[in-house]
């Protein structure tokens, strides 16, 4: 089984405008709604490419039970926790031209709800994969992708995947992640250095190596993505043909892709080649990718 972790999942409200003007009255010409986050998009892609998942996180309020209710798939299982207060965060995204996000905080996690997750997590089998990304609600403790990992690597034999930045990301290491999934950008971050052609990409990712992680695959945004994998031998692929209309989403998918294409081949040139086709099908879809994209996309590769 895979899961899927959405510590702070969210509906989010994309609105189309001509142009957008602060200080007075806009009005849309379209809009739409998802249910948002990061661990969310991965189980979309996952149903899509026919990989069972069961999707974890914290849901409040009117707002959780419209995710909670609505949020699924054929190969996906819901399992959200329901917080006794608050709601759910409404994340706007306003598309003028420019493309601006406004996110929600989301509700508060106490330590009571917290444990229950990690008595939901005492279900995972040896064999299995959980995927742990995106940010936290700074209402939980900085370390608590910690704890999910010393929870369910002390007593079972499991794949983990951390897709997240800064020290969330760092503090993980010492577990040794399956695969971790930086940007260009965040690696830059994480050693305070710029970095921006191919030689400085692969010395971040032989430090993350050397820390702990397994696969390191950084996404590099036009330039397509490069993986440095467990033997290190290092990949490149680039990206695919397509209009671009949407961003949101896409490292999701390409990370739900990779986890697909390693656990159906166990090749790593193939999970990087699903990987891309993932996130550029996503990129070309106006939400989350469905599989007659992907599949499209994916002959380009």
């Amino acid at each position: 089984m895979i899961y899927t972790l959405t510590l702070n999942p969210s509906i989010d409200y994309v609105v189309h405008l001509d142009s957008f003007k602060t200080g007075i009255t806009n009005r849309t010409t379209s809009e739409e709604m998802y249910f948002g986050g990061k661990g969310i998009n991965v189980s979309l892609i996952l149903s899509e490419l026919g990989f069972e998942n069961t999707a974890l996180g914290f849901v409040a309020g009117f707002t959780g039970d419209a995710i909670k209710e609505g949020f699924g798939g054929e190969h996906i299982i819901s399992d959200f926790i329901k917080l006794k207060r608050g709601n759910s965060r409404i994340n706007v995204k306003i598309k003028a031209g420019e493309e601006t996000e406004i996110n929600g905080q989301g509700p508060r996690i106490d330590e009571e709800e917290l444990e229950k997750l990690l008595t939901k997590l005492n279900k995972i089998k040896d064999n299995d994969t959980i995927i742990l990304s995106g940010s936290i609600p700074n209402t939980m403790p900085g370390d608590i992708y910690e704890k999910i990992l010393k929870c369910v690597t002390e007593k079972h034999n499991i794949n983990t995947v951390v897709d997240a930045t800064g020290d969330l990301l760092l503090n993980t290491l010492k577990y040794k992640p399956f695969l971790i999934k930086p940007n260009r950008q965040e690696l830059s971050e994480l050693f305070c250095i710029e970095v921006k052609d191919e030689k400085t990409t692969i010395e971040c990712a032989e430090k993350l190596k050397s820390m702990g992680a397994q696969n390191v695959l950084v996404s590099l945004g036009k330039d397509g993505a490069m993986l440095l994998d467990s033997t290190g031998k290092t990949h490149f692929i680039g990206v695919a043909n397509g209009k671009v209309l949407n961003t949101v989403g896409s490292g999701d998918s390409m990370v739900a892709g990779f986890v697909a294409g390693f656990l159906k081949s166990k090749d790593y040139g193939f999970a990087l080649k699903l990987g891309a086709a993932c996130g550029g099908a996503t990129a070309f879809s106006k939400g989350i990718a469905n599989r007659a994209m992907i599949d499209s996309v994916l002959k380009q590769f």
